[in-house]
């Protein structure tokens, strides 16, 4: 019988804080950086970013010489290195397509991230949230960003976490987009809300960078976001994403 791999989502009702893009970027790194076996369900329908993502790559690794050399020396490198897989759903049957997806894997996964809808009005999305393991929310030092995360987070808590519904064990937030121009009582007086809320924030800041942007493209720049490539090693200490995955990785193991 297949072990159950740990189910993670980067998860909030508010976009453009990173939610989809953090999923691609720790899923890479754990994956082709780290040898964890991992798997993506793309459930943030209509866009489905991620899964359109792996075909973008496709493409591309079809068509450009450089990338598809850079593809033929990381997966015939490794023994059992393939690409993660990556599959479509709605919010409703995320996780029977998880499911389906540890079974049909021909290794034992040990996460499965999945990119769920912005709001909690989409169908069957509650229900899918209280059967994560892991819940991490992306905020910025904005007002409407804030109390909409917020409001996300403290309705999960409370019905949820707190009341041990589901398979919830953990649900953190960490800063994102931070300036460091801004001054740090800012963010001090934030984190007490947090605390009085219930709320647990990690301690990793993630910096306001243009790389967040980054996919892969013909002018071969180093790779940042990417389904099929960890991302560049001096662009991830930039932006401090390995802090990150290692506080990540100290609460889930």
């Amino acid at each position: 019988m297949k072990k159950k791999p740990l189910f993670i989502a980067f998860s909030t009702q508010k976009g453009g804080v990173g939610k989809t893009v953090f999923t691609v970027l720790v899923a890479s790194y754990l994956h082709y950086e780290k040898g964890y076996k991992v798997g993506v369900i793309d459930c943030d329908y209509p866009q489905y970013s991620i899964d359109g993502m792996r075909k973008r790559e496709e493409q591309i690794l079809r068509e450009d010489n450089y990338y598809k050399l850079m593809a033929y020396n990381q997966f015939s490198r490794e023994n059992e290195l393939n690409a993660y897989l990556v599959e479509s759903a709605t919010g409703e049957n995320a996780i029977s397509c998880a499911n389906k997806m540890i079974e049909e894997s021909s290794v034992d996964l040990d996460f499965i991230f999945f990119d769920l809808p912005g709001t909690l009005n989409s169908k069957g999305i509650i229900m899918t949230l209280s059967q994560m393991d892991y819940i991490f929310s992306p905020i910025s030092a904005d007002r409407y960003v804030l109390e909409s995360t917020l409001e996300f987070t403290s309705l999960l808590n409370e019905n949820i976490l707190s009341i041990n519904k589901g398979s919830l064990k953990g649900l953190y937030l960490f800063w994102t987009l931070v300036d460091k121009r801004e001054r740090s009582n800012l963010y001090d007086a934030y984190a007490d809300v947090i605390a009085e809320l219930g709320l647990q924030l990690l301690r990793t800041y993630i910096p306001e960078r243009k790389c967040f942007r980054h996919e892969l493209e013909s002018t071969h720049r180093p790779v940042f976001r990417s389904s099929f490539f960890a991302a560049d090693k001096q662009l991830v200490r930039n932006c401090k994403l390995d802090e990150l995955i290692d506080e990540l990785l100290s609460i889930i193991k």
